[in-house]
């Protein structure tokens, strides 16, 4: 995989890209509060496996740029795809996580042309437990002034996370944290992500039921089995909004990448062998 730039809409944006560029494409969308590097080996068995895959940062993550006009709208975040795809000689797949999957999805649902070969959700879908969601929200603002060190970091991850090892701060825990001028250590998205959130929430649930509704890209959402966003009530409703949509749940919680590889990969990979060889 090597680091690439994309133009978005009035944003770069990075990412990491392999495979060959005439091979059928994936594109991998991470969470809220996430980066490109938070799908695992997911990428490199992707490219294995005879894609042209490109691992985005959103805009306001990891390493591409900030919005400068503050917009974390979700229109803004669709634009930037559209414009990724736009780049791509055929209709990429796209495997989306949590905020990953809203943008996935409104940029489906919502286009009379084809945008994309194929979707998956990862524990995402028009209704979300707002419970599960206000405590993602508030994890993410509860450090404004952020860390003395990254020890301190990791501390607060293992609390959040209490049921995953507790990060390896020499690990991947360098690449979510960024040193400011004041020597403090800050998450890598943008702090106005939030704000932007509180004022206007990204999943909107008739927008999205209404995107479920239009869709005729072959679709998979995948549940973790522990999730504490989406219910098995909302599996249901999805599937009646997406009778051909199909389901599978990996024993895992919201971040079903990261606290279940190897099951989410192989659930990934089969599903895109059969849809997007």
């Amino acid at each position: 995989m090597k680091r690439k730039q994309f133009s978005g809409a009035g944003v770069m944006l990075a990412a990491d890209v392999g495979g060959d560029p005439a091979a059928p494409p994936v594109i991998l969308m991470h969470g809220g509060g996430q980066t490109r590097w938070s799908w695992g080996s997911v990428a490199e068995e992707l490219v294995e496996d005879g894609h042209h895959v490109v691992s985005l940062d959103l805009r306001g993550h990891g390493e591409s740029d900030w919005a400068p006009d503050g917009n974390y709208h979700l229109d803004a975040f669709v634009a930037d795809l559209l414009e990724v795809i736009a780049t791509l000689p055929q209709p990429p797949a796209i495997v989306g996580a949590s905020l990953g999957g809203i943008i996935g999805l409104t940029a489906i649902g919502e286009r009379d042309s084809a945008v994309a070969s194929a979707l998956i959700l990862v524990d995402v879908s028009p209704t979300v437990d707002p419970n599960g969601t206000e405590a993602i929200i508030s994890f993410m603002e509860a450090a404004p002034d952020g860390f003395a060190s990254m020890e301190e970091a990791a501390d607060a991850i293992s609390a959040y996370l209490p049921h995953r090892p507790r990060p390896s701060v020499t690990d991947g825990l360098a690449r979510n944290l960024r040193r400011r001028d004041d020597g403090r250590y800050r998450w890598h998205w943008d702090p106005r992500l939030i704000a932007s959130i509180r004022r206007e929430p990204i999943h909107d649930r008739r927008r999205l039921t209404a995107a479920a509704r239009r869709l005729g890209t072959p679709t998979l959402l995948i549940r973790g089995g522990f999730s504490e966003i989406v219910t098995l009530e909302a599996v249901d409703e999805f599937r009646r909004l997406v009778p051909t949509s199909e389901y599978v749940e990996v024993t895992a919680r919201h971040m079903v990448a990261g606290d279940s590889n190897a099951s989410f990969s192989a659930v990934v990979r089969d599903f895109l062998r059969r849809h997007a060889p």
